[in-house]
């Protein structure tokens, strides 16, 4: 079999995913199969050499590795359909769905086949990915393969396979918390007297600059809390107000909303 990567729903992860790949040398545009129902959205892509199908079948029995990455409600249908031209012997599947286990895949296939979940995030697309790794049988080797597949474009955490739906909440929903939580510092900017596109610019370097002194320093946010609060200060009193009006409590809350809702998105009927 050659060695071919087939992406299947190739929505935004499915394509950053490949465009990552090929810019890190891991595939050429001619080894990497993407599937969408409207071909013509992938255009740009062909060009470049990537082969493009609305068949699904046809690029899982070209392909090696085989990328899971439709919607939940999609997948049964997606399974039934392509059951033909797997090889369980022979070929790794990887699942980017939120709520899939590894056994919900083999059942639905009625194969055992290798199956290692990832969860990334829309980071993938400037290569700034937090991509969590789980699986519940698949080799050692496979796993590696994985994990290199998506070190390509961001930082790779294993995990047991039980989180990865709280994966989903803390690092693919968490993006959106972020965003939103640098979008309020924006608003609060430009409230105290900056331009929008100033306060933005500033909000989001400040967020970026937090998150690297976490990262680089491997400290503790509030260690590094501690360094800008001084006794009867600015920071602690910004930040008080913040907490008397749940801040924190909020995001725990939402982070643990969105698991519960991650863990229900797939049927297992059909």
């Amino acid at each position: 079999m050659s060695n071919r990567i087939a992406i299947l729903g190739s929505g935004n992860i499915g394509l950053s995913l490949a465009k990552g790949l090929i810019k890190a040398g891991k595939y050429k545009p001619e080894e990497v199969i993407l599937t969408r129902r409207n071909v013509a959205a992938l255009a740009d892509l062909a060009q470049t050499g990537v082969i493009t199908t609305a068949n699904n079948l046809q690029a899982v029995s070209d392909a090696n590795i085989v990328v899971l990455a439709v919607l939940p409600q999609q997948l049964n249908k997606l399974l039934n359909e392509i059951k033909p031209a797997v090889k369980a012997n022979s070929q790794l599947f990887i699942s980017v769905i939120s709520g899939v286990s590894c056994d919900d895949i083999c059942k639905q296939l009625d194969m055992d086949v290798q199956v290692v979940r990832a969860m990334p995030n829309t980071a993938i697309a400037i290569g700034h990915s937090m991509t969590c790794i789980g699986t519940d049988k698949a080799s050692t080797e496979n796993i590696q393969r994985v994990k290199d597949l998506f070190d390509t474009v961001g930082i790779t955490v294993q995990i047991n396979e039980e989180l990865m739906t709280s994966a989903t909440a803390l690092c693919a929903c968490g993006i959106a918390f972020f965003l939103r939580s640098i979008r309020a510092a924006s608003q609060g900017g430009t409230e105290i007297g900056f331009h929008a596109h100033d306060a933005l610019k500033m909000a989001a370097q400040t967020a970026k600059g937090a998150a690297d002194l976490l990262l680089q320093l491997a400290s503790h946010p509030e260690q590094e809390i501690d360094k800008v609060t001084s006794p009867k200060g600015c920071t602690i009193a910004g930040l008080n107000e913040m907490e008397h009006h749940g801040f924190s409590s909020a995001m725990i809350k939402g982070i643990r909303l969105s698991a519960d809702k991650a863990g229900v998105l797939y049927s297992k009927e059909g």
